[in-house]
């Protein structure tokens, strides 16, 4: 990773960024494209019908061997990881003593090591926080020399066939080491569309040459922040630091489904107590679905109240969905407030207009489960 004189890093295909006509701009202290020459509605279609190629390089890979790697991780998050098979990828949350989120991440079980994919933005506290826990032989290491890209889209797996025969084969959230192109990369069906797709981990210096190789699919095009950005708000998936961090708790934010049952039972990890006792009693607030009645989007902040006028929480992500065609958005309110269908108002710009809970996802995933 290079870094400009504005101090933003570059990932390896910063300069393909470029000559694509990339608009650049700082995210989680990197240049990356928000959006090409044809937008961000055009790349967010582009996705949900063909294939889309997005550069998640500034994503944190790590790699934690030993055999006390089990151990060492089940004491920072909440997944069951011991009966994770091989080339199996489960997604978690570290959590902290008071039950909130520090980060959300991907592991996946390698056979004798553990790949973490991290959030760029918790990257280097992700990794102080897990060095300050190793114990027994368990050792970590930065993949920095490694980019990260993804393919999502309907067509993403008869492309990737064509330069990896068998790769359609794969089941949602599988991931395993795959030659495509004879570039020895690392690729998980996963991704945060909702859509089928893939996460390949490519040798840095060969980022471009597959970049490259895939956009020359008629199907596939480039696409940046934006789309990934309104693709995942119509999933109903998360983004940390707005819909979740260190005041959520993985109950409030419909995440119970990522903590297995063994660890509901034994427990052992950080936050444990209040997390377990929320997912018995019911937690105050809960993350929801909003969809507000006429164009006008709900943006993060926006204050949301209930009939009588009482302030019941508040927006985090909020925007248009093109799929849809209408505003959609997600927030926290109060567990009385939480039930799907409740009328609620949003407080925009002085004005009150009306919305409702409603159901996640607001667009249907589409993942390949074999």
């Amino acid at each position: 990773m290079q870094e400009s004189e504005s101090g933003a890093r570059h990932t390896p295909l910063y300069a393909l960024h470029q000559e694509l006509g990339g608009k650049m701009v700082p995210f989680a202290g990197y240049a990356l494209p928000v959006q090409y020459a044809a937008g961000i509605m055009a790349e967010h279609k582009q996705a949900r019908t063909q294939a889309a190629l997005f550069d998640v390089s500034h994503m944190g890979q790590l790699r934690l061997e030993g055999d006390d790697r089990v151990a060492v991780l089940e004491a920072l998050v909440p997944a069951e990881l011991a009966a994770l098979g091989p080339n199996r990828q489960r997604y978690s949350y570290f959590t902290a003593p008071d039950g909130g989120i520090l980060d959300d991440l991907m592991i996946s079980n390698q056979g004798d090591w553990l790949s973490l994919v991290v959030n760029a933005a918790c990257k280097a506290e992700d990794i102080a926080h897990l060095q300050a826990h190793l114990s027994g032989d368990a050792r970590l290491t930065v993949e920095e020399e490694r980019a990260l890209i993804a393919l999502q889209g309907p067509a993403a797996s008869a492309v990737l066939a064509r330069h990896a025969p068998g790769i359609e084969t794969m089941r949602f959230m599988q991931a395993e080491p795959v030659e495509i192109a004879g570039i020895p990369c690392r690729a998980s069906r996963s991704g945060y569309t909702g859509e089928d797709g893939y996460e390949i981990s490519v040798p840095a210096e060969r980022a471009e040459d597959l970049a490259r190789l895939l956009l020359g699919e008629p199907e596939v095009e480039a696409s940046g922040l934006g789309a990934r950005d309104s693709l995942r708000l119509e999933a109903g998936l998360c983004l940390y630091g707005h819909d979740i961090d260190r005041t959520t708790s993985p109950i409030e934010a419909d995440l119970a489904w990522a903590i297995q049952k063994r660890r509901r039972a034994e427990g052992g990890f950080p936050g444990a107590e209040t997390i377990l006792k929320q997912l018995a009693e019911g937690p105050p607030r809960r993350r929801v679905g909003l969809r507000p009645e006429g164009r006008a989007p709900m943006r993060e902040g926006t204050r949301l109240k209930d009939g009588a006028g009482q302030d019941v929480g508040h927006v985090t992500s909020g925007g248009f969905g093109p799929t849809l065609g209408a505003p959609v958005a997600m927030g926290y309110v109060a567990a009385a407030a939480a039930a799907e269908g409740t009328e609620l108002q949003a407080e925009v710009r002085g004005k009150l207009l009306p919305c409702r809970v409603a159901a996640m996802p607001f667009v249907q995933h589409n993942y390949y489960r074999g």
